[in-house]
């Protein structure tokens, strides 16, 4: 029995009794159960807002899914993601250290993206020995 059902019950108890609208304790009762109902009334507008919104919250969190699939891959190229070799490089302009993947180091240069200014790389593959270039698989 919902809310609404319940007042109405005891809407129609309180109109079973027969009771002398013109006494001030009837009016009162009225008055309250009149209250009940508006409660109840609020209390399932409220009830429906939260449901609606948790149905779009829901559908915000499969797009946030969907996009976090697509931005970062799935687990098949996490593992691939293992095995390269990553740098940080700190631009001599603006001091700020990015993080590079070797593709990007391959390539010779880039732009800063914090400030613009051009970047060039000069390295060496890294060995099978390890090296003392700081990526992730030169150190296992």
């Amino acid at each position: 029995m919902t809310n609404t059902e319940k007042v109405a019950y005891i809407r129609g108890l309180a109109e079973g009794l027969e009771l002398d609208d013109s006494k001030k304790e009837v009016k009162v009762l009225n008055a309250i159960i009149d209250l009940l109902d508006d409660l109840a009334m609020s209390l399932a507008d409220l009830e429906d807002g939260y449901s609606d919104m948790a149905d779009q919250l829901d559908a915000v969190d499969e797009d946030l899914g969907s996009l976090e699939d697509d931005f970062y891959g799935d687990d098949e190229d996490d593992e691939d993601d293992e095995d390269t070799c990553y740098y940080e490089v700190t631009c001599p302009n603006c001091h700020e250290t990015i993080c590079l993947s070797e593709d990007i180091i391959e390539d010779g240069q880039m732009d800063c993206p914090n400030c613009g200014e051009t970047l060039e790389f000069d390295i060496d593959e890294c060995d099978d020995d390890g090296c003392d270039c700081g990526c992730e698989s030169c150190n296992e």
